[in-house]
């Protein structure tokens, strides 16, 4: 499932055809939305909102959720039929395997972007009062909590809990305050590690935790087990991972 910062590559991929402000020309593909609404209207912004890819219009948004598999090509087509396919003059967008979605609202009443871990107007105080305001929430379920951590996923989950020492299995409510504000900042610095790494390629070579057999700190083996609601994949050291 595409994280936050895969997202964000979509929208600059998209940035240099200059489609802001392009209409629509055909609207294809196997989805069940209305399609016809699409055709001839004007795009006015390409946004990201945590895993979801905004295409923004003046009194409504299209939203694509790329799910477990979902994938896009810009300017090709693969050989399997398109979720979505969007013509414009001299550009098409081809989205897979997805989710597709139409609100009958502009993306700023539909989304709070204090809360996407990517966004410039992220505020960190606030996350940290979602989590206070859950003392019984483990860990590992907090930061798949898009209400909290938008954008943040499974890869996120386990660098950042390995970067802060944190055993994912740790309720909000146990963990000491000073602790709880570095869990915070350190889901967007990695985020942004995660983008910038993605872009050179070279994200797995970065991984710490994520996928890993042995702690690279402690030489010992790491825990793999499906933990939390989501019963996610958790690698972690039970050495040097507080318990709280």
């Amino acid at each position: 499932m595409p994280e936050g910062p895969s997202i964000v590559i979509l929208k600059e991929a998209i940035e240099p055809l200059h489609l802001k402000g392009k209409v629509i020309r055909q609207a294809e593909g196997t989805t069940k939305i209305d399609l016809d609404r699409l055709i001839n209207q004007e795009v006015t912004d390409f946004r990201s909102w945590g895993k979801h890819f905004l295409i923004c219009f003046p009194d409504f948004t299209l939203r694509i959720h790329f799910m477990l598999f979902g994938s896009y090509l810009i300017n090709a087509q693969k050989k399997t039929p398109p979720r979505l396919t969007l013509l414009f003059d001299k550009d098409e967008l081809n989205f897979y395997a997805c989710s597709v979605e139409i609100f009958d609202q502009p993306a700023d009443q539909l989304y709070d972007w204090r809360g996407d871990i990517m966004a410039e107007e992220w505020d960190a105080s606030l996350a940290l009062d979602k989590l206070v305001a859950n003392p019984k929430m483990l860990a590992c379920d907090a930061l798949l909590d898009q209400n909290i951590f938008s954008g943040s996923g499974n890869i996120i989950k386990n660098e950042v809990l390995f970067r802060t020492r944190i055993h994912p299995m740790s309720k909000l409510g146990q963990i000491p305050d000073k602790k709880l504000r570095e869990l915070v900042d350190e889901t967007r610095n990695y985020a942004f590690d995660f983008l910038n790494w993605k872009k050179e390629n070279t994200l797995k070579k970065h991984w710490l935790a994520h996928t890993k057999k042995i702690c690279p700190r402690c030489n010992i083996p790491f825990h793999k087990e499906y933990l939390g609601k989501s019963k996610r994949r958790s690698y972690y050291c039970e050495s040097c991972q507080e318990f709280y």
